[in-house]
């Protein structure tokens, strides 16, 4: 219950966000500092709730500015976004699934958690995710549902994110 009461406060918090043009003020005024801007919009690049207005900004941030500088700042934004998000997935929701199969008698759903090869593929399918321009949250979930360690999940997210908001701006500036 209160894993459901934190995702829908924070979905109110972006529909608040979002309605009142909070979201869209707080990124245009980001979008004149470089590394602000950049990181701040990497850090709402990661959810489903602010990643189009992040995209457009960081979109316009690689057309004004050094799009390695852009892709490494946002970059670091959406990992730092990504962290927030990973560490209440894993603690929480995985322990949540657990204790659920367990009452409801689900061993063979709980062997399969167990094998190595369902562990990477899930992290596989996350890091996919993650990777791709679609909010990072199902890809979350599902790292957060394979064994990777909290220190190995920050530098794993900015590669990822990095390369995310590269391709992002490089077919930006072709298309444009």
């Amino acid at each position: 219950m209160r894993d459901l009461g934190i995702v829908a406060l924070s979905f109110i918090i972006a529909v608040v966000l979002v309605k009142t043009q909070i979201l869209g003020g707080v990124l245009s005024v980001a979008q004149e500092m470089k590394i602000i801007g950049s990181f701040l919009a990497g850090m709402f690049y990661v959810s489903i709730f602010t990643v189009a207005p992040a995209a457009v900004v960081l979109v316009e941030l690689t057309r004004n500015f050094s799009i390695w500088e852009v892709a490494f700042f946002g970059g670091l934004g959406a990992a730092a976004g990504n962290l927030l998000i990973f560490r209440l997935v894993k603690n929480n929701l995985m322990e949540d699934l657990i204790l659920w199969l367990r009452r409801h008698r689900e061993r063979k759903i709980l062997l399969l958690f167990r094998n190595p090869w369902f562990d990477n593929a899930l992290f596989i399918l996350g890091a996919l995710i993650i990777l791709s321009p679609l909010p990072d949250e199902l890809g979350l979930a599902l790292m957060g549902v394979s064994q990777i360690r909290n220190i190995l999940f920050f530098p794993i997210s900015f590669a990822l994110n990095f390369c995310s908001i590269l391709i992002l701006g490089l077919i930006a500036r072709n298309l444009f």
